[in-house]
């Protein structure tokens, strides 16, 4: 029996689809150094301030910009949760105004080894981690790396960060193609939206946008919608630079006010019923997949 066969018996025995309460969303990027981590961190703020209760899943190996923006240092991480017996409610770290960051650590790596036992125990907790959020927004890596591709493949929501940079636009261009080439992927089943970031005007996002459509419309066959664009703003240069939230430190800057209105935007684009959403449950069976 393999492993994904082995996942579907351990979530029908915990009857895990009943109701998935968390809206699952992958922030990621064609390359690095696009403010991706700094838009997962913003957009959790913005939400929170809107009522949301949020929880960022970082699944970023080998760097920490979610934790050093929140000014928090994980005491266990997901490898924890799985080898160790922690619970799901020990790996969350309390960051700003009651924002949850889970640290994915060294436990992605080796989540396509897990025994029956230790499936059973993340299933059970991912269950747990459902019924304490709104929003679970997990922080890839950038670029084509395998845990990008794997959590990408299998996200029902992706946000794909880039900037008016032509090798951005390329860059994003090479994810599609690989995710596109990716067996686990089904595309009728992710919606993938574009944000653009350091924009110098809307209208700037939107041609970059159109770019980038416009070539995955024609040799791939594909289609990514526009989501919106984050200003060139220097306060948030000045915020990124004190390792900072803009959203936060400067709530009336230029780019703060777009994460705001980002944020109001997933509220109000939400299109699904909460028996019908793919909550982080399925996520990570689609992973396993």
């Amino acid at each position: 029996m393999d492993q994904a066969e082995q996942l579907r018996n351990v979530i029908k025995s915990k009857q895990a689809r009943s109701v998935s309460k968390a809206r699952v969303i992958t922030i990621t990027s064609g390359k690095g150094g696009v403010g991706k981590s700094n838009i997962a961190v913003n957009l959790a703020v913005q939400l929170r301030r809107l009522g949301k209760k949020v929880i960022i899943f970082d699944a970023d190996m080998g760097l920490a910009n979610v934790e050093v923006m929140f000014g928090a240092i994980p005491k266990y991480n997901l490898s924890d949760m799985i080898y160790h017996g922690k619970k799901m409610r020990d790996i969350i770290t309390e960051g700003p105004m009651e924002i949850g960051f889970i640290s994915g650590g060294n436990g992605i790596t080796g989540m396509n080894n897990l025994t029956k036992n230790q499936l059973t125990r993340l299933v059970n907790n991912l269950i747990e981690l459902d019924e304490l959020t709104d929003f679970i927004l997990i922080d890839t890596g950038a670029g084509i790396a395998n845990n990008v591709m794997e959590f990408v493949s299998a996200s029902p929501e992706v946000l794909l960060v880039l900037t008016p940079e032509p090798s951005s636009l390329t860059d994003s261009y090479s994810l599609i193609k690989a995710l596109y080439g990716n067996p686990g992927f089904i595309r009728h089943s992710t919606k993938i939206e574009v944000v653009v970031n350091r924009t110098v005007s809307p209208e700037d996002g939107q041609i970059v946008y159109d770019k980038l459509s416009s070539v995955i419309s024609k040799f791939l066959q594909g289609e990514v919608q526009f989501f919106g664009t984050i200003p060139q703003d220097i306060l948030l240069e000045k915020s990124v630079r004190a390792q900072k939230i803009v959203s936060l430190s400067a709530p009336n800057a230029r780019s703060a006010r777009a994460f705001e209105s980002l944020a109001q935007s997933l509220i109000d684009g939400e299109p699904m019923m909460e028996e019908e959403r793919l909550g982080i449950r399925e996520l990570f069976f689609s992973f396993f997949k």
